[in-house]
């Protein structure tokens, strides 16, 4: 109400960024070591460009990894104390919910509002002095249509639906290709488990090009265009895939192989439902259709 076409009113939020804070809790776990904790994130963001597989890492591998940083075996920088071990495991647990209620926050944006920031990086968040999580910085704001949200929510639903309901839906190739034709892809030759595996890589996961033997996500993209060339990608989607890329980063540097079609599932089935219009539509039988 306060803002106009000339006028625009924001709000202050005092706090620190999310990059920030973690490398600041990093730090007092490593008892204030500021340039051990950089090095220690720099190490992980090194893991995260070679794309190593975090999902096949046991349950101690950032751990591990930390001891071999602070000097394993050396008499003056032990093994990780347990004290050191559990605020470590507190600092990830924590960092993840915060993941989780940002992906929340996304999925709400893009599927009910049809607005969202288009550049969620750690850089633009804050954990505010209260302990909420704030949003800036939103000069790349992406708007989307009711066609497009509804035409990404079905690509997103049947994506999700795989693996909600992998025993039930084992196979949902041709509605996953579909509905990406419907939002407005298309490739040369029209494959669709090409289609559909184009569909994860933008709005999923990598993990399947990992297992094909491809260390990067551009790898696998270059892949995939040499078995069926994308000749067309629909402008709405671009910044959605990007968003869905940052996030599934942020959780590799969490040790955390992340899907965002299974987080943004409940999203893009409330916007179906409800025809895009934040109302329940009813069927002939004049009860609301069950969100599941």
């Amino acid at each position: 109400e306060l803002c106009s076409k000339n006028l625009l009113v924001m709000e202050y939020l005092s706090g620190k960024k999310l990059a920030d804070s973690i490398e600041e809790n990093l730090a007092r776990i490593l008892g204030g070591d500021v340039q051990m904790a950089r090095r220690v994130l720099k190490a992980k963001q090194r893991t995260l460009f070679e794309s190593k597989d975090i999902s096949k890492q046991k349950k101690q591998g950032f751990l591990r990894e930390l001891s071999e940083i602070v000097g394993e075996g050396n008499d003056n920088n032990s093994n990780l104390t347990i004290t050191k071990a559990l605020q470590l495991l507190y600092m990830t647990r924590d960092a993840r919910k915060k993941l989780s209620l940002l992906l929340d926050a996304t999925g709400h944006q893009i599927f009910a509002d049809g607005l969202y920031n288009g550049d969620p990086h750690p850089g633009n968040i804050l954990v505010l002095d209260c302990g909420r999580l704030g949003l800036i910085d939103y000069g790349q704001t992406r708007t989307l249509t009711k066609r497009d949200r509804l035409a990404l929510a079905s690509v997103v639903a049947a994506l999700g639906k795989h693996h909600h309901h992998q025993q039930d839906h084992p196979d949902n190739t041709r509605e996953i290709s579909h509905a990406m034709q419907t939002l407005g892809f298309r490739s040369r030759g029209s494959d669709d488990d090409n289609m559909a595996r184009f569909a994860a890589l933008y709005f999923d996961s990598d993990a399947e090009g990992r297992k094909l033997g491809y260390p990067t996500p551009q790898k696998y993209l270059m892949h995939l265009n040499s078995v069926d060339p994308m000749v067309e990608v629909p402008d709405p989607a671009v910044f959605v895939a990007r968003t869905s890329f940052l996030f599934r980063g942020l959780g590799a540097l969490l040790q955390q192989q992340l899907r965002t079609s299974v987080h943004w599932r409940k999203h893009a089935l409330l916007a179906i439902a409800t025809d895009g219009e934040g109302r329940a539509l009813y069927n002939l039988g004049l009860t609301p259709i069950s969100v599941k």
